[in-house]
């Protein structure tokens, strides 16, 4: 009967979005949301491949060491093998995360890179002159108001914000050599200059193991009956909850906590899309 005759089961877990960006209304991707989507992908088969589709341009690099450390630990355990396919991006943390694929693959239009740390702000300290505003800041300790946009910049603040970036960009390195070795082709000072690349440069660098997808991949490894099983991913409360509220209009003039988880997600998604427009998209 057909019935007995179903093909084996790949569980598929799908990570878009920017990484450690969590806002009320968007559980963004983080160690505490997807703790529970990760453990289910590796039990919901039997068959030993996993499949992480990784659309990211990045974030958090603590996040990003927690979820790569997290699937790792699950692949050890279970004795499964993963394979990454990166969509439109798959930069910074993004790839980061996707280190943790025993084999990585692209879209022949993904963008795929930019190991490298970076810090953005604003000097506000001029428009506040000009505004006739006094900043008042009062510390206990010499490096507590480091970095404050409406002081002037100090270069032994900038001196020691590189420094961390130094020993965070060593992390992700270190990472990278570890878990393609053997495999990267291109000088250190090519690959880790914070760079990006399309999928074909990035497979002449030994960044990724091919160009595929993950529906003709799995059936290569696993024959053409088999099944793409997607791992389904929680929302956040608030945003269960704004679901049916009627329109946003109502947030602005109903409950404090929902005004606030309002104001908060137009912040974090201003922020977001300044991390997408990096890389065109």
């Amino acid at each position: 009967m057909a019935w007995f005759n179903r093909g084996p089961v790949v569980p598929v877990l799908r990570l878009s979005g920017a990484i450690g960006m969590v806002a009320p209304l968007r559980p963004g991707l983080s160690i505490a949301t997807l703790a529970g989507p990760i453990e289910k992908a590796f039990s919901m088969s039997r068959e030993r491949s996993v499949a992480l589709i990784v659309n990211s341009p990045g974030g958090s690099p603590v996040q990003s060491s927690l979820l790569f450390q997290r699937l790792r630990q699950l692949a050890k355990e279970k004795d499964k093998r993963i394979y990454v396919f990166c969509e439109d991006v798959a930069a910074s943390g993004g790839y980061y995360v996707a280190m943790a694929g025993d084999e990585i693959y692209a879209d022949a239009s993904s963008i795929v890179g930019s190991i490298g740390v970076i810090s953005a702000g604003f000097g506000l300290d001029r428009a506040i002159e000009r505004l006739g505003i006094s900043r008042r800041v009062h510390t206990s300790g010499t490096y507590k108001g480091a970095l404050d946009p409406f002081q002037p910049e100090k270069p032994e603040d900038v001196e020691r914000l590189k420094a961390i970036q130094r020993s965070v960009h060593d992390v992700f390195i270190g990472v990278v050599k570890e878990r393609r070795l053997g495999r990267l082709k291109g000088p250190d000072t090519e690959l880790f200059s914070g760079a990006f690349w399309s999928a074909a440069e990035a497979l002449d660098l030994g960044l990724i193991d091919g160009i595929s997808d993950v529906r003709t991949k799995m059936r290569e490894i696993h024959g053409d009956n088999v099944r793409l099983r997607v791992v389904p991913m929680g929302r956040g409360w608030l945003a269960s909850r704004l679901r049916r509220l009627p329109s946003v209009s109502s947030i602005a003039g109903g409950e404090p906590a929902l005004s606030l988880a309002f104001a908060d997600e137009v912040v974090s998604a201003v922020e977001i899309r300044a991390l997408w427009s990096r890389f065109g998209l």
